[in-house]
């Protein structure tokens, strides 16, 4: 293969770039395809030149050849640069005179050919036109590569929000007991517990996942802390609890602002003193744990309206890291983009490279409320339908128009720092219409299934039926 490259005069790609040809001319139609494929093209040939325009954003082309016959250099550069600003042109013509050359090159095409066309003049347009791809591939490729230096145990950022972060870790982990992280849905918190847990001296032992707002409040005290044979109905062994599971390790408290108050002075116990007491038992056990603790809720509103624990509180939140909403942080998207696309790509086994121009100005200006969990989402559902190699703007909307958010426009009550409490409260105004558009199309969606609804917006039930009673949704 690699011989028979070199002998193509094409030692530049390992890919196999598509190229749309247009002609109505069948015989020309077959001469530029067969001197495309020696150079290891894939050929999509066209007779109709409008019709070829029209299908340009489902072919999705890397570079193009033209006939003019039908139509005129700027319609051809329009159409085409409207599906990808970025694709190669070559236009071809009948006309040899040097002012159809020059207006071809002033309307935006790579070449003009005029006809008749020898082989190897056709051969030397084509190699400068896999040589721009590769140049352009070579580019996308070294972004992905500059956003995995910015990436931190599964977060990627470059943002002074993120690097401050990032350092914070560093430092606090050594040392860390109990920590709060908050921030809105999708942020990443359970990144932060993980990195915290990596870095720290409890590495090589458990880390716990508990979903606070999966489990019944009944038996929450049991998964938590175990209980003894007989303790209630259905006890019939004895259970270690996950408190004990986690011993010398760590625990992670995902939603902790969801656990009702009457499990919040255990909790604070087992905390306080690494003491637990399994149901139905008369002793306590010792569990030396490290307590990592999340939230998307202002757990001092909490306080203030006698929902949760200050003694709890401010436990948990002898340490608190704060994660920045993606809106607040929007450098660091297209590093985001650029990770998510790569993964996607090998995933799926898609020669997927990058995103047009025009798209990462839609991801810069898109609101995300599910933050980086939606952004990753909505890559992912635009990687599964593009047949092309660059995720374009259209794909991308669809994704995000039809891919509903993981998370909420903003958390119940963000929890923010102090100074940026009034800017985050005017978006939760503003956004409260989008926010209740978006719930009423899920339960739509889904019949009205609140479980499966939740699901879908990757909130808990719980946090559904509130935003349901907030926003007064029938």
């Amino acid at each position: 293969m690699e011989i028979a490259r070199r002998r193509a005069g094409a030692d530049i790609l390992t890919s196999t770039p598509t190229l749309l040809v247009v002609d109505d001319d069948a015989d020309m139609l077959a001469f530029v395809s067969d001197v495309a494929e020696s150079l290891e093209f894939q050929v999509v040939a066209r007779r109709e030149g409008r019709g070829a325009l029209s299908e340009a954003w489902t072919i999705k082309p890397d570079a193009a050849i033209v006939d003019l016959s039908e139509l005129t250099a700027q319609i051809v550069i329009e159409e085409l640069g409207a599906a990808d600003p970025q694709c190669p042109v070559i236009l071809i013509s009948r006309d040899p005179g040097a002012d159809a050359a020059i207006a071809a090159l002033k309307a935006g095409a790579l070449d003009y050919l005029a006809k008749p066309i020898s082989r190897e003049r056709l051969r030397e347009a084509l190699i400068t036109v896999r040589k721009r791809v590769e140049r352009r591939e070579a580019l996308l490729r070294i972004d992905a590569d500059v956003a995995k230096q910015f990436e931190f145990y599964g977060m990627v950022g470059r943002s002074p929000a993120m690097q401050e972060l990032f350092d914070t870790i560093r430092r606090i982990a050594p040392h860390l007991r109990t920590v709060l992280v908050t921030g809105e849905t999708g942020t990443g918190k359970e990144l932060v517990a993980k990195a915290l847990h990596r870095l720290g001296p409890r590495r090589d032992k458990r880390l716990i996942t508990v979903n606070c707002s999966a489990f019944v409040e009944t038996l929450f005290e049991s998964e938590l802390f175990g209980h003894v044979r007989g303790a209630f109905t259905g006890a019939n062994e004895t259970k270690v609890g996950l408190f004990e599971h986690a011993d010398t390790g760590t625990i992670f408290l995902d939603e902790v602002g969801e656990l009702p108050l009457s499990m919040q002075a255990k909790l604070l116990r087992a905390v306080e003193y690494g003491e637990v007491q399994r149901v139905g038992a008369l002793d306590t056990r010792n569990a030396d744990v490290c307590v990592i603790a999340a939230t998307n809720r202002d757990l001092l509103s909490e306080v203030a309206d006698s929902r949760f624990r200050s003694d709890l509180y401010y436990r948990l939140g002898i340490l608190e890291l704060y994660l920045v909403p993606l809106r607040d942080r929007r450098e660091d998207i297209p590093y985001l983009a650029a990770v998510f696309v790569r993964e996607c790509a090998q995933r799926l086994k898609r020669p997927i490279i990058g995103i047009t121009s025009a798209a990462e100005r839609l991801l810069q200006t898109a609101p995300w409320p599910g933050n980086v969990r939606q952004l990753r989402h909505v890559i992912e559902r635009a990687c599964l339908m593009t047949d092309g190699r660059m995720l374009s703007e259209r794909e991308l909307q669809t994704a995000l128009s039809t891919g509903m958010p993981t998370g909420s426009r903003s958390a119940p009550r963000p929890p923010v720092p102090p100074r940026a409490a009034p800017a985050i409260r005017a978006e939760s105004s503003r956004l409260s219409t989008a926010q209740r558009d978006q719930i009423e199309r899920v339960l739509h969606q889904v019949g009205g299934n609140k479980t499966a609804a939740a699901h879908e917006l990757g909130i808990s039930r719980r946090s559904l039926y509130r935003w349901i009673d907030r926003l007064n949704i029938q």
